[in-house]
């Protein structure tokens, strides 16, 4: 299979089991340095229909398919993960500029949320009810079980556009539906290439998969279709908002932007918060959903905050994301970067001050930290999505929370606090799907429930929820 693929650049469709190609291309140019990198087929909504007919008309087999077989199928595709390791980060880099280093460690990751979702498989399982329990009813035998949903529609993002496919398509394929997969465009052969080993698995079960490329058009008429039961989508609050309108009667799944947030008592050990922030602002550019942007510091501790992630920030390398030791390359594409120079701009006019970073540097915009930032200013109110992170003077706790909580976005919030009552009443009062003490809130453990409230999305990854998202449950009684 990848034997010839250093030579291979071309996306091509998947429908089910068979590839085909159409005369029509569109090219992915590097965000570093806008050479070609892939090619993918140009979809319509008539190869999106087409690959909901195929999905659906191999629901029933993928259903019928031994749980040891789909336990095989998954093992075989992160084992062959590994194996390509490194073509696969390669292609990561070229793509989406992700740096190498990081590039290998969503590889890794990609392999382990598919063996994560093996474990969870066995678990996936109901119980018996005593339905004499009230007066009214008899004894019987009574139970449930999960059953899969049939066809299930996957939508995904560029940031990490290898490890957030599988956290999709590898329980919805292991629960024992069948998938029709839209990756995002900025990297349609990271998502071929991941196809193929499912595909190509000698475990493979036939047609389970398809994969269809292209934007808004394609994306459309998968949602409004009503051959799919789940429509499990990770991007931007507009896009949910359309895909909740369009959907109809069927699960929506949607993981969107967050404004993740976090709290520098007095109590913390600065440095130590100081090296995290750094790395949680500004790891793959800032274009994380839970990348940290906002800080808000106890104003005993502020300068001293200031001047250590001010230091930290300078070690940073930025550049090319093909050398090893780079932590951040340039943004997705050229509409990004002038996005956050309008954020820094704005920030200015308003009244903020640049402590590092704000201006574009051999093409690349910098790791950037926003200080005087204050709380009505659009920088820390909306999603910027870019290598920006604000710094917030607080008098205390309860102001700094206060303000995390005033946002529509709920994602992940984090308290560097060495009082114990504080972390406490924190992980009460946070308004958010996850909270984390002591470290920044763009931690995220893929055996974790991910997920988040308001703005932030309905429902939760992590392969033993979304096992439960692609299943129902079936009621049985026999008198």
């Amino acid at each position: 299979m990848f034997g010839t693929f250093e030579d291979e650049v071309e996306a091509k469709i998947f429908f089910g089991s068979t590839e085909e190609t159409k005369e029509e291309k569109s090219e992915r140019v590097s965000p570093y340095n806008g050479v070609v990198v892939s090619l993918a087929q140009v979809c319509d909504a008539e190869d999106a229909k087409r690959a909901l007919d195929i999905a659906k008309a191999a629901a029933p087999v993928a259903a019928k398919t031994p749980m040891s077989q789909r336990i095989l199928w998954l093992k075989d595709v992160a084992t062959k993960l590994q194996l390509y390791r490194e073509e696969f980060a390669v292609m990561l880099a070229k793509e989406v500029a992700k740096p190498i280093s990081f590039a290998r460690v969503e590889v890794d990751r990609c392999s382990e949320t598919i063996l994560l979702t093996v474990l969870e498989m066995g678990n996936l399982k109901g119980e018996t009810i005593p339905t004499d329990i009230m007066p009214s009813g008899k004894k019987t035998l009574a139970f449930y079980r999960h059953e899969p949903v049939g066809v299930v529609v996957c939508i995904t993002p560029f940031n990490f556009p290898l490890n957030l496919v599988a956290h999709k398509i590898a329980p919805a394929l292991g629960a024992g539906n069948t998938v029709v997969l839209k990756p995002t465009p900025e990297a349609p052969m990271t998502a071929y290439m991941f196809a193929q080993l499912f595909v190509e698995s000698e475990f493979a079960v036939k047609d389970a998969l398809s994969v269809v490329y292209g934007d808004a058009e394609v994306g459309s008429a998968l949602v409004t279709s009503d051959i799919p039961r789940v429509i499990s989508f990770t991007g931007s609050v507009p896009v949910g908002k359309i895909i909740t309108r369009q959907a109809g009667i069927k699960k929506v799944s949607l993981e969107l932007g967050g404004n993740a947030a976090t709290y520098i008592d007095r109590s913390a050990d600065i440095q130590m918060a100081a090296e995290r922030c750094t790395y949680g602002a500004f790891v793959n550019s800032g274009q994380v959903c839970i990348s940290l942007q906002r800080i808000y510091v106890h104003s005993d501790v502020y300068d001293a905050f200031a001047e250590a992630l001010a230091k930290e920030v300078a070690t940073l390398k930025v550049g090319s994301p093909y050398e090893d030791d780079t932590f951040m390359g340039p943004l997705i594409d050229e509409e990004s970067k002038q996005r956050a120079k309008t954020w820094v701009a704005s920030a200015r006019n308003e009244g903020a001050f640049v402590l590092t970073g704000g201006e574009e540097v051999n093409g690349i915009f910098p790791p950037t930290v926003m200080v005087n930032v204050k709380d009505d200013m659009n920088i820390i109110c909306e999603e910027v999505f870019a290598p920006i992170v604000s710094l917030i003077e607080v008098p205390g706790y309860d102001h700094a929370i206060e303000k995390m909580n005033d946002s529509p976005y709920g994602l992940q919030f984090s308290i560097f606090s060495n009082d114990l009552k504080m972390t406490q009443t924190f992980i009460d009062d946070a308004q958010c799907g996850g909270v984390v003490i002591n470290d920044i809130p763009t931690l995220r453990f893929d055996v974790q429930p991910y997920g988040g409230s308001k703005l932030s999305g309905v429902g939760r990854e992590g392969p033993k929820w979304a096992l439960e998202e692609f299943t129902e449950i079936k009621s049985i009684v026999i008198c």
